[in-house]
């Protein structure tokens, strides 16, 4: 069988609370611009939001004025564990303190190795997590071909996960393979 080769999250849509409730919290506490609405096109009883992220792609969510916050939709197989949204390291500082006085309970600040992390819950109680990465990859790589060489590294050195220094020495390998440097060369 041949693959179907996938570019990218397209959307990701998730059952919300009442109409307003969710512009209040995905636009109002994540900064997430309401774009447009309309009717679920199947089935017109239920509203359909859709919010940037920040990268011009979109989170969209179906409404219902019966599901109020506290509410929790059903968990099923299959369902969503989390979304993980990725933050500037000057937005994951203030996180903890600007959900706070929001009044939404959050994990705090939470060391990953290559990233950090804070988690908290959406009025229904899906699991939002901001991540942010702790470093930028070298021009022309993606933090994918950075966190695939760190393992490497990582494994070869007996290490339990991803840590600074593994991240320091792949960026260092990934810009050695580029050739740019005259040194060494003959």
């Amino acid at each position: 069988m041949t693959i179907l080769q996938t570019q990218g999250v397209h959307h990701i849509t998730l059952n919300g609370a009442d109409r307003q409730t969710s512009i209040d919290f995905w636009e109002g506490v994540l900064g997430m611009p309401f774009v447009f609405e309309q009717p679920n096109l199947d089935d017109a009883s239920v509203n359909h939001l859709y919010f940037d992220p920040g990268d011009g792609r979109l989170i969209t969510v179906f409404t219902e004025e019966s599901r109020q916050p506290g509410g929790r939709v059903q968990d099923q197989i299959g369902s969503v564990h989390h979304l993980a949204f990725q933050v500037s390291l000057a937005s994951y500082k203030q996180a903890a303190r600007r959900l706070d006085d929001a009044g939404i309970p959050n994990t705090g600040e939470i060391d990953r190795g290559f990233m950090w992390s804070i988690y908290f819950q959406d009025p229904l109680g899906l699991r939002i997590e901001l991540a942010c990465y702790k470093f930028e990859p070298p021009e022309g790589a993606t933090h994918a071909q950075v966190l695939r060489r760190a393992h490497d590294i990582r494994v070869a050195r007996g290490g339990e996960n991803i840590e600074d220094r593994d991240l320091a020495d792949a960026i260092a390998a990934i810009v050695t393979d580029q050739g740019l440097s005259l040194s060494g060369t003959d």
